[in-house]
């Protein structure tokens, strides 16, 4: 079983527009509710294999309510922690190009209670899972070490724990050696404080950051595929789309995949290119089965990091 956390799930709402254009009234094409949160994504598509996943969420409102209704038929058991506030809800406008826009709600403040419940029910679940997932970013005026604390949580009950979050709550959590971090370029590169343009420069702050005890770092690199760093090793696989209908989750998809395949090693690195590249080949937020994936297109290759890699800009 694994066990996601997301102290800030959504209802994502998305909304296809023949061109998006500011200050002009648009008419929809078509538009699709569904269930938000890097973590609920994540649970979204674990479920979508067949494989157990349980998605630990506060929830407030006829919009939390919501939430829960959406997950039901995904096969996705959820844990609710009630909050006085109401479930944020995002909207994302997508164009024809796959050019795709998302507005985010900032979502209710946790109080000091509801803080406690999360990291109580999370302990609770922690004990019977194999790995457990927080992710995405904290509600307003929220703690930054959330995240940091759900680590210890679980690594107290013996539980292997990756974490995909951004800026400050991500540089809090690792310091709680993680066994696993899922950034994206850009929030690799803001936890280093540097730019990174090449793939030898990912590699090098990926090591950077397993110095100070993180296990394992997999970066999303979009349409360039993903490096993983890891101590047998460091690798790079990457996959073409054959189309591009939304980017929504696709990091998500990716995280699920590599926990899918073992979460270890080049296989686990390709399953997570395939399911990274199969999330944006399909429309809204829709997390990718088993049977959307193309492994036999994903390509991945050791990095040797002895050579300045060259042409290989990010």
């Amino acid at each position: 079983m694994i066990v996601t956390v997301t102290p800030n799930p959504s209802l994502d709402r998305s909304v296809a527009l023949g061109r998006l254009e500011r200050g002009a009234v648009h008419r929809s094409e078509r538009s699709l509710l569904e269930p938000g949160g890097k973590g609920v994504n994540v649970a979204r598509a674990l479920a979508a294999a067949d494989h157990g996943a349980v998605a630990l969420l506060p929830t407030g409102g006829a919009e939390g309510s919501r939430l829960a209704e959406l997950l039901a038929p995904e096969s996705v058991s959820v844990v609710e922690v009630p909050i006085e506030g109401t479930t944020r809800t995002n909207l994302t406008l997508l164009e024809p190009d796959g050019t795709t826009t998302k507005i985010n709600e900032p979502g209710s403040a946790l109080n000091r209670g509801e803080l406690e419940g999360l990291r109580s029910r999370l302990g609770e679940l922690a004990a019977r899972a194999d790995w457990v997932v927080a992710c995405g970013s904290l509600p307003a005026g929220c703690p930054e070490d959330l995240h940091a604390a759900l680590v210890r949580t679980s690594r107290s009950a013996g539980t292997r724990v990756a974490v995909d979050a951004s800026g400050g709550p991500l540089a809090e959590a690792r310091w709680a050696r993680p066994d696993l971090i899922a950034p994206n370029l850009s929030e690799l590169a803001e936890l280093v404080g540097r730019e990174l343009s090449d793939l030898a420069e990912v590699v090098s702050a990926a090591r950077e950051v397993r110095r100070d005890d993180v296990g394992a770092v997999l970066v999303t690199l979009g349409e360039r595929g993903a490096v993983l760093v890891e101590a047998r090793g460091c690798w790079h696989a990457n996959s073409r789309a054959r189309w591009v209908r939304s980017t929504v989750g696709a990091g998500d998809a990716a995280l699920a995949g590599f926990l899918l395949a073992g979460a270890d090693g080049p296989e686990a690195l390709r399953h997570a290119v395939a399911y990274g590249t199969a999330g944006v080949e399909l429309s809204g937020s829709r997390m990718p089965s088993p049977g959307d994936l193309r492994l036999e297109s994903v390509r991945v290759t050791e990095v040797d990091e002895t050579r300045h890699l060259d042409g290989v800009t990010l």
